[in-house]
């Protein structure tokens, strides 16, 4: 990986976070695909099959992350996020050409391809701020990956308030804004999204930060969902919508009042440690020339506490260290220290992460990508309240799972995976309940739905870090989020849509009316998320004492890493 010049001072990490923000809410984009997917059913006349296969190619786009995690250690954000920017625009441009027919009988094959393009942009928005910001806040894991996946969370519903206020419900409208506007609004964020030095220590003034930064999301949230059905509801004018939507546009500013107050009103307070380099650089801030340890937090080899750069120690050096008895050969990582992505591969509980992960989230997403199908179903003509109730609830769970778990994470040493294991069991109980087709229980079980839903991002993102370490935490996690379009091909392509598509033709219709269009997809994702369940269960076990070895202290403890079973540990 190139040197990179880390950022210092205590404002930047809290300004790259107010403009993940922003980035992070473009990064949700591939939630469009229900308002625009009628649309495009019927402009291009295609079956629910061909629909469905499309909004496989948008979960594949979405979560095809392992080339952008494979970047994000070789070049800078920004670089990173600029590939997003070309996707986006590309991808989106065609769809945009094809729904506002510029460009009639545009072939089926080449919207799969669109469609995964501008939804990869996606995955390079979300690497470049997750990672950038998980190493620039390497104390509060699962707190930045709520916050942040949070954001991706309630974008749906402000797309929608977007999609309703300003762009007049219009398909063709909504997908040149995502052509235009997206690539627009990331490359003004670009400069701020960069690493930074962050501090080895928490002082009170973190924790309140991240408080109003979580209350500052929960505002937004309630907002949007409000205005958006009230809207829906009423015979508001265009005007009072624009001002609605300006309105929240301004609470979308919201997090940038921390760096904002900290500049008028700085503080003296010494208390953080010494500084720990993040993990994007091996160069200091200007005028140091000093190399610094790569890994974060968690070093892999007694080089590391030495003060040795791997890449920079001569042989004579090193044959020296082993000769004292500081360096021995090198051995294999365990868990809670950094492993290359071949390492973390052949583990059980690399697997296992993946295998919880890819139930919830597969079968989650089977859900949104026939949301709009699955209420028609049941009687409701416009599902705009229905997306927005999803998005919603999505938004909770994924901030609330991040704060639930790092508390528990840190007072009980309980590693988050357990609430996977609470999520994946609702979820059971809701599949059921949409099966049942029982009045008044739709909003109901898409609310739950959305919450357990969302937690499974923000409790696998931080749970992969903690157990096989930041250094090539993009790739791993990205590899990981391959569950979401393996997920989606498997039940939502080949089994919500042949299952739709089979009772359609029973009822002499393209359209399926009634609880049997979908009802058998519910009871075998019930099923399946049973499995889960004891998967989820299984992990928890393994992995409890890890979790006790790294939060005995109360908070995230630097490993003490051993070359070898006989090992010395370097003195300070």
């Amino acid at each position: 990986m190139p040197k990179q010049v880390l950022k210092a001072g205590s404002r930047p990490p809290w300004v790259g976070l107010a403009a993940a923000v922003w980035v992070q809410t473009a990064a949700g984009n591939p939630y469009n695909f229900p308002l625009y997917s009628p649309t495009l059913k019927s402009v291009m006349g295609y079956s629910q099959q061909q629909l469905t296969i499309l909004g496989v190619a948008n979960d594949i786009g979405e979560n095809l992350g392992i080339f952008p995690g494979i970047a994000c250690n070789k070049f800078p954000p920004w670089a990173v996020l600029l590939v997003g920017v070309v996707s986006c625009f590309l991808g989106y441009g065609v769809l945009w050409l094809a729904v506002s027919q510029t460009v009639e009988n545009l072939p089926y094959w080449l919207l799969w391809l669109a469609l995964c393009v501008a939804t990869n942009g996606s995955a390079w928005y979300g690497t470049a701020v997750l990672v950038t910001n998980m190493r620039n806040f390497p104390l509060s894991r699962g707190t930045v990956a709520g916050i942040l996946k949070g954001y991706i969370g309630i974008s749906a519903a402000v797309y929608t308030a977007i999609y309703s206020m300003v762009l007049s419900e219009s398909a063709p409208n909504l997908l040149l804004f995502l052509t235009l506007g997206l690539p627009i609004l990331c490359l003004a964020m670009m400069y701020f999204i960069r690493p930074c030095t962050p501090a080895s220590g928490e002082d009170s003034s973190v924790h309140v930060h991240f408080l109003f930064t979580q209350a500052a999301s929960i505002v937004l949230a309630v907002y949007v969902l409000t205005v958006t059905v009230l809207y829906d509801l009423s015979s508001l004018s265009k005007v009072v919508g624009y001002i609605l939507v300006a309105i929240m546009v301004v609470l979308m500013t919201s997090p940038l009042a921390i760096p904002v107050k900290m500049t008028l009103f700085p503080t003296n307070n010494k208390k953080f440690g010494p500084q720990v380099p993040s993990s994007d650089s091996l160069a200091q801030e200007e005028g140091e020339s000093t190399p610094v340890d790569p890994l974060l937090l968690t070093p892999s080899s007694s080089a590391a506490y030495l003060g040795i750069e791997g890449e920079d120690v001569s042989d004579v050096e090193f044959l020296l260290a082993m000769g004292e008895g500081a360096v021995k050969k090198k051995r294999r990582p365990r868990r809670g220290e950094d492993f290359k992505f071949g390492e973390a591969f052949i583990k059980a509980d690399f697997w296992l992460l993946w295998f919880v992960y890819f139930v919830g989230v597969g079968s989650g997403v089977t859900v949104l990508n026939n949301l709009a199908q699955i209420g028609a179903a049941l009687g409701v003509d416009d599902t705009t309240v229905l997306l927005c109730v999803f998005s919603f609830f999505n938004f909770l769970g994924r901030l609330g799972s991040g704060v639930v778990s790092e508390y528990f994470v840190r007072s009980k040493a309980l590693p988050r995976t357990i609430w996977m294991t609470f999520a994946q069991t609702i979820m059971i109980a809701t599949f059921l309940l949409y099966a049942s087709a029982l009045d008044g229980t739709l909003y109901v079980a898409t609310a739950l739905l959305g919450i357990c839903y969302g937690a499974q991002f923000s409790i696998m993102i931080p749970t992969a870090s903690e157990l096989f370490g930041l250094k090539h935490f993009g790739i791993i996690f990205n590899f990981m989020q391959l569950g979401n379009p393996i997920g989606a091909l498997l039940f939502s392509g080949l089994l919500a849509g042949d299952v739709y598509d089979a009772e359609a033709a029973l009822q002499g219709a393209s359209t399926c009316l009634g609880p049997n269009c979908f009802r058998l997809t519910f009871l075998i994702l019930a099923g399946l998320c049973g499995l889960g369940t004891l998967l989820s269960i299984i992990l928890y076990v393994r992995i409890r004492p890890v979790y006790q070895s790294l939060y005995s202290e109360g908070s995230f403890r630097i490993p003490r890493v051993q070359t070898n079973d006989k090992q010395r540990h370097v003195s300070d």
